[in-house]
């Protein structure tokens, strides 16, 4: 039902300083700027920076990771340990380093795409807190996701879409010190806003519908998603 991710939206004080952290240290691409928000592209997804001057505001100490071609993970490793004090954890062949923006976020790039480009490919993954677990897996099932991996202690679950995974956890410190993100704001592709949006009838805390056509709701945890027409 979810074939791919929009955007997600982080909550900035500054945001020129945001906009040249993520240009200086990733290279994406400045989409568009305004007074309140930045989009900057990563692969088909747009990361938001935002201001805090209104609702939804954007969430706060996100765990997220991009993507980028295996052969490019050694790169991105010699560039960025020059400037911060990288954590690395490999999951089979594959390699992750993780390291915090000028927020307290905490940004992942991991190395798992084929091709011989350098640049950042997408953003594959964002990790949300819960206050109660099996009811969080009960909203984000309902709309499709599979559940492919739990902690031994049920503090987390991931659930793929194919395209994109979330994480929901229970409040903990996970890898590299990272939390999942307060009142984050996630932008979804759908074949059918309106299809999306019963699935989670009765289990929102809140359905708005937008001029666009799109379908705004907030899940029992106070995420927002927002259900985009293809």
């Amino acid at each position: 039902m979810l074939s791919g991710l929009a955007w997600l939206a982080l909550e900035v004080k500054s945001l020129d300083r945001a906009v040249e952290f993520y240009q200086e240290h990733l290279d994406l691409p400045l989409r568009r700027k305004d007074g309140r928000e930045a989009a900057l592209g990563a692969g088909e997804t747009d990361l938001l920076l935002r201001r805090p001057a209104g609702v939804p505001r954007g969430g706060l100490h996100t765990h997220y990771a991009f993507s980028c071609p295996a052969d490019a993970y050694d790169d991105w490793w010699d560039r960025l340990s020059e400037d911060f004090d990288l954590h690395e954890e490999t999951f089979g062949d594959v390699r992750s380093l993780y390291f915090y923006d000028t927020e307290g976020n905490c940004v992942e790039v991991m190395g798992r795409d084929q091709g011989s480009q350098t640049a950042i490919t997408g953003l594959m993954e964002v990790v949300l807190e819960v206050e109660d677990l099996p009811r969080a897996e009960e909203f984000y099932t309902a709309l499709g996701m599979e559940v492919v991996d739990q902690g031994d202690r049920r503090k987390r679950t991931r659930l793929t879409a194919g395209p994109f995974d979330l994480e929901l956890w229970e409040p903990h410190l996970g890898l590299a010190d990272a939390r999942g993100g307060v009142h984050v704001d996630l932008g979804v592709y759908v074949d059918d806003p309106e299809t999306a949006t019963d699935a989670v009838w009765g289990r929102a805390d809140r359905i708005e519908d937008l001029d666009s056509g799109a379908v705004r709701v907030r899940d029992p945890d106070g995420h927002y998603l927002t259900f985009v027409g293809e």
